[in-house]
């Protein structure tokens, strides 16, 4: 429904529960046929073909293959961003817990999501450049909230560390291993609830040690880079 409001200028079909199910047609073959062939490689006639309708059928809904992509980026951004500042009020005064509810939030909503996730962050590099930049934006949105919390952290004397905006760039690979490498957990048997406390519990230890890296490399590891080198 909110693809059809966002977009309600450019399709022509009026009546919202017909517009709503052809839609949400259209978006499944978009993502099932990415997932296979790439969205690049994917024609407008093959999405019309997989999702049922005419070719005409089709251009009422989009009238292109940007205006498509622009559809799914879109709903993927506003959903991410929507979930991920709504915090329950119990925990945003917390950093711990605060941090803790956007790992589990964010890992459960891109469980939900999935096709959707995973077509944003694999198809991201085939995107004509302000499809591409979109996608890049997503990815910065989502490090500025967990740098917003981590700062507050920091304030708070909660976590110790030096770098906010790295951090939070370290941890965002976190989630999207889960919906990017879904096999390599499932074949492991690792659950969702499992996947949640490892990472939250990994990343809480590491921000509340005060972990600090060496600048330089040791004297020792300098030694055996240099025997590397010249045998």
């Amino acid at each position: 429904m909110r693809i059809l409001e966002r977009h309600r200028a450019s399709i022509r079909v009026q009546k919202p529960r017909i517009a709503v199910a052809n839609l949400t047609r259209i978006i499944g073959a978009t993502l099932t046929l990415s997932n296979k062939q790439g969205f690049h490689a994917t024609t407008l006639r093959q999405l019309a073909e997989a999702s049922g309708l005419s070719m005409g059928g089709l251009y009422t809904y989009i009238d292109s293959k940007p205006r498509l992509l622009s559809m799914i980026l879109g709903e993927v951004a506003a959903t991410a961003t929507e979930v991920l500042t709504a915090p329950p009020d119990e925990v945003r005064n917390d950093a711990h817990k605060h941090l803790d509810w956007i790992i589990a939030t964010h890992i459960r909503m891109s469980e939900a999501m999935q096709p959707w996730f995973v077509f944003a962050f694999m198809e991201a590099k085939s995107f004509p450049p302000a499809e591409r930049q979109r996608a890049i934006d997503m990815e910065a949105t989502t490090e500025k909230i967990i740098a917003d919390v981590l700062s507050q952290g920091v304030a708070s004397g909660a976590f110790t560390i030096d770098h906010v905006g790295l951090t939070a760039s370290l941890i965002k690979p976190l989630l999207q291993d889960w919906y990017v490498k879904r096999a390599k957990y499932r074949k492991r048997g690792t659950s969702i609830d499992g996947y949640i406390d490892c990472v939250g519990n990994f990343v809480s230890a590491a921000l509340s040690r005060g972990y600090r890296s060496s600048r330089r490399t040791s004297a020792g590891a300098q030694a055996r880079l240099k025997q590397m080198a010249h045998p």
